[in-house]
């Protein structure tokens, strides 16, 4: 029987679960409070630059795919990927840069120069990610987090050991140059924890990282927004934006309706994919699962200071991503997790689209996209920002001996008051709730309400985590419960 389904926003899981409902036959509208849609992936357009305001990083194609394949689809049906090589660069202390080609071959050959030996142990450590990502992949997250069963499989029982150490403790292990432990130890940033609280099973990033490579969709990260837009209204989806959600009315301890705008829209089933402690929000008190002290004990992923940079000329010296880390890695970890506090010497990023999509930027012109991540909840000022943007500045060009401040012609910044304008960010938190042990699978919050019949979540905050890829999955998850809760 067909019934109406009402999503709050329109980031990757809603848009995901959003397709998946409108194929088994529902009726299925989006709200979203922004005048474009994507959330955090949302784009930006300003003096003939395009900026993507978050995600940059495709990794983990399968998962893509994998998703247009439930629909009979492939990402080539909608948009262009190119294989990056380098996939990025990492610039170290007084400049000295390592390049992380496209095949194991070349990475092999850079981590043996870097330290005699490493190639082979690389190797081995690969293999064990390998693993770990087909189990993940196969076994873990596309699994709801309703039961710790859920967790346990031969092929699990196998790796328990791996969630009682760290990547932390593995990388230093098996390596000594410091250099290369950064890089090995990067990619589970994307989790939103550090290194030493990450279990070691979470080495399969980097797998995804040497493996399954880092890819560009032409048009910039929106192209997969307007892809999942194009595929989710080709099934019926209706899709309303500058409509904020101010309410969840429940009745009878069933969730009946949303007050968008000052409008009451009647619904069979309600989904959130908004900010999961804000959807909370808009239920009264009583109705709510989760109390402020529940989400002021769990670690969050970062924030971050972002700045939108358009140059006037090429950028030479530098790839499409490069990451820097020549100031000391677990300082400013500590900042993030445990002072909470501004960095004193902060790690940052920097990707150039325009260096392999000319369409991002004007003619001889580069778009620039700054990122240094930071603890949730700071003060956040314009002299802040200021500071920290001539902080970065002056580091990148002394570490590229290319000067770039001068060449700016137009520039953006965005930090955690905006997170929590824009998109309700608990804490301006930028990508969700970290996966340490303790907040992993089904000690996540729940996709499914416990205390509210035909109310649901999905997001970064519930399973299975933080990023992209996870996103997409969490958005399948949900609306399979969605759809057994209706056959019930």
């Amino acid at each position: 029987m067909k019934k109406k389904i009402t999503i709050i926003g329109s980031g990757f899981s809603s848009l995901a679960a959003a397709a998946y409902l409108a194929k088994a036959g529902h009726e299925v509208h989006i709200f979203e409070k922004n005048d474009t849609i994507g959330g955090r992936a949302r784009q930006h357009k300003a003096k003939g630059f395009t900026f993507d305001m978050g995600p940059s990083w495709y990794w983990m194609p399968d998962v893509f795919e994998r998703f247009f394949a439930d629909f009979n689809k492939k990402p080539s049906d909608y948009y262009q990927l190119e294989r990056l090589n380098p996939g990025y660069q990492v610039i170290f202390e007084n400049g000295k840069k390592i390049q992380i080609g496209d095949n194991f071959e070349e990475i092999y050959e850079v981590f043996e120069a870097e330290e005699k030996g490493a190639s082979i142990k690389l190797q081995k450590f690969i293999k064990e990610a390998q693993d770990n990502y087909k189990v993940a992949i196969e076994k873990l997250v596309y699994k709801p987090g309703l039961s710790p069963l859920e967790l346990v499989t031969p092929e699990t029982i196998k790796k328990l050991n791996t969630f009682f150490s760290t990547v932390s403790k593995d990388v230093d292990k098996e390596f000594e140059s410091e250099n290369l432990k950064q890089i090995l130890k990067f990619p589970v940033l994307f989790l939103g924890a550090k290194p030493s609280e990450t279990p070691s099973f979470y080495n399969f990033m980097n797998y995804a990282d040497f493996g399954l490579g880092t890819w560009h969709p032409k048009g910039g990260f929106f192209a997969v927004v307007q892809a999942m837009q194009n595929l989710a209204e080709s099934l019926g989806v209706k899709i309303h934006t500058n409509s904020d959600v101010q309410k969840i009315n429940i009745e009878d301890k069933k969730a009946k309706s949303i007050k968008v705008n000052d409008e009451i829209i009647e619904s069979d089933i309600i989904l959130s994919g908004a900010d999961y402690h804000h959807s909370e929000q808009l239920l009264d008190e009583k109705y709510r699962q989760y109390s402020e002290s529940y989400w002021d004990k769990k670690v969050f992923a970062p924030s971050s200071l972002l700045f939108y940079l358009g140059f006037d000329k090429k950028i030479k010296n530098a790839e499409h991503h490069n990451l820097f880390f020549d100031v000391d890695f677990d300082a400013h970890a500590d900042s993030i997790y445990s002072t909470k506090k501004w960095p004193k010497e902060p790690l940052f990023y920097a990707n150039f689209t325009s260096k392999t999509d000319s369409d991002t930027a004007p003619e001889g012109c580069e778009n620039g996209f700054f990122l240094v991540p930071i603890a949730p909840g700071l003060e956040d000022t314009n002299e802040l920002r200021e500071k920290y943007y001539g902080i970065i500045m002056d580091r990148f060009e002394k570490l590229t001996g290319e000067k770039i401040k001068d060449h700016v012609i137009y520039k953006k910044s965005y930090c955690v008051n905006d997170f929590v304008k824009d998109y309700n960010s608990y804490k301006g938190n930028a990508y969700g709730m970290a996966n340490t042990l303790l907040q992993t699978a089904f000690l996540r919050p729940k996709l499914k309400s416990k205390k509210i019949d035909g109310l649901f979540f999905t997001g970064q905050l519930t399973v299975p985590g933080p990023g992209v890829p996870p996103a997409l999955i969490s958005g399948k998850l949900v609306s399979q419960l969605i759809l057994k809760s209706l056959q019930s």
